[in-house]
């Protein structure tokens, strides 16, 4: 597996994986990443944000199996938040969450102070790697939250 920065010619692969991730856990419901807008571009969405990327991981064919970004955080200069990190099915179980992972927060640190992410608790692996890299669980969203389906609300400090 290689990690490289998202092109555009990724936008649609990335879009289905995100999408057929979240209809997996029957959670193509609005205030879910399912509807967010940008979905469609998210390479030229993260090019337009400063201190912004979204990392693809592609497989030994150059296929891409996987993402995730950093973006600021609402208003807030010193957040940003980890975002849409999906794996395909065939990908997962290989420590690719936790490599994607790794690349962004490195990323993160020369930018941010903290980093937050939202996510639901029915995802267990998910919720599971976000404790095992340091992440404290909170009792709330941060104000500015954008995906109000979310139940389970994660901060570190960079």
């Amino acid at each position: 597996m290689r990690i490289r920065e998202m092109e555009e010619r990724d936008n649609q692969t990335i879009k289905q994986i995100i999408k057929r991730s979240l209809e997996s856990f029957n959670l193509n419901i609005p205030g879910t990443a399912y509807f967010d807008p940008q979905l469609s571009n998210l390479a030229q969405f993260y090019k337009e944000q400063s201190n912004a990327k979204y990392w693809v991981a592609v497989n030994e064919l150059d296929e891409v199996v996987g993402g995730v970004g950093i973006a600021p955080f609402g208003q807030k200069r010193e957040i940003c938040e980890l975002q849409k990190l999906y794996i395909t099915p065939e990908a997962q179980g290989k420590g690719l969450s936790k490599e994607l992972m790794k690349v962004a927060l490195d990323f993160a640190k020369e930018h941010y102070t903290y980093c937050y992410l939202e996510t639901v608790k029915k995802l267990q692996t998910a919720n599971l790697l976000y404790s095992k890299l340091g992440f404290q669980q909170l009792e709330k969203a941060l104000e500015d939250s954008e995906h109000n389906a979310m139940d389970a609300w994660y901060i570190i400090e960079l």
